[in-house]
C-alpha cells in the first residue's frame, strides 16, 4: 500500500491527484501545516520535516514532482507519462521540473513573507517582488496554452499535474486574478477533470476523519 503524508492544499496534492488520475490505492495521512512545528513525531520519518513524504514499500520520496514521475514509470504504463520514444519527451520533462523550480519556488515566499511569518517579520516588498517573479514565468504557459488543451504531447499528463497545482496554489494566495487569459482558462479545465475532484475530495474527507482541521489553507 503507498502511504501519502499530506497537508491541506500544499505540493502533496500533485501526488494525491496523480495516485486518483490513476487509480491506484493509497492510505492518505493527514498532518496539520507546519508538520515540522505542529507534528513533530513526523520528524522521525521525514527529518526534513517537509511535505509531501510518500512511503512505497522501503522507498521513501519527498519530492512531489519526482513522486508523480516514479508514479507513472512504475506503476504504469500510463499515458500520464511520455515515454523517451515519444517526439515530446524533452518538452515533458521540463514542464515536471518547470513546475517546482520555476514556479512554487517564488510562491513559498509569497507565501512565507506575506501569510506564515510573524506580523513583525513579513515584508511586503520580497511577497510582491516574488509574485512578479512567478507571473512572469508564467508567461511561459499563458504562451502554451493559447494554442493547445493541454501542455505536451497532445493529451493530459504527469504535466498538467504538476503545473495545475502551482496554479491551484496561485489561485489560493490571491494571484489567480493576473493570470493571462489562457491560463486562466487553462486553470478552469483543469479543475473540470474528475481525477481533480475526486482528489479534492479526498483531501477534504481525510482531514474531517482525521480531525486535522488546515490552519493554513494553501
Amino acid at each position: 500500500m503507498i502511504t501519502l503524508y499530506h497537508c491541506d492544499g500544499a505540493r502533496s496534492f500533485r501526488p494525491l491527484w496523480m495516485l486518483e488520475e490513476m487509480g491506484l490505492a493509497y492510505e492518505l495521512k493527514m498532518l496539520p501545516f507546519p508538520p515540522r512545528v505542529l507534528a513533530k513525531d513526523y520528524l522521525a520519518l521525514n527529518p526534513l520535516g517537509t511535505i509531501p513524504l510518500m512511503i512505497d514499500g522501503d522507498l521513501k520520496m519527498t519530492e512531489s514532482s519526482g513522486i508523480c514521475h516514479y508514479l507513472g514509470t512504475k506503476y504504469g504504463p500510463t499515458p500520464l507519462i511520455v515515454g523517451v520514444d515519444e517526439p515530446a519527451y524533452g518538452t515533458f520533462l521540463n514542464w515536471m521540473y518547470f513546475s517546482d523550480a520555476t514556479l512554487t519556488f517564488p510562491q513559498t515566499l509569497v507565501l512565507r513573507y506575506s501569510r506564515l511569518e510573524p506580523e513583525e517579520r513579513r515584508n511586503p516588498q520580497v511577497a510582491t517582488d516574488y509574485a512578479k517573479w512567478f507571473l512572469g514565468r508564467l508567461r511561459a504557459v499563458e504562451t502554451v496554452t493559447g494554442n493547445v488543451e493541454t501542455l505536451c504531447a497532445g493529451r493530459f499528463t504527469a504535466a498538467d499535474i504538476v503545473i495545475g497545482y502551482a496554479l491551484r496554489l496561485a489561485d489560493s494566495i490571491g494571484l489567480s486574478g493576473d493570470f493571462g487569459p489562457n491560463v486562466a482558462a487553462y486553470w478552469a479545465r483543469l479543475q473540470q477533470r474528475d481525477s481533480y475532484k475526486r482528489a479534492r475530495e479526498a483531501e477534504r474527507r481525510a482531514g474531517v476523519e482525521q480531525k486535522v482541521a488546515p490552519r493554513l489553507r494553501l
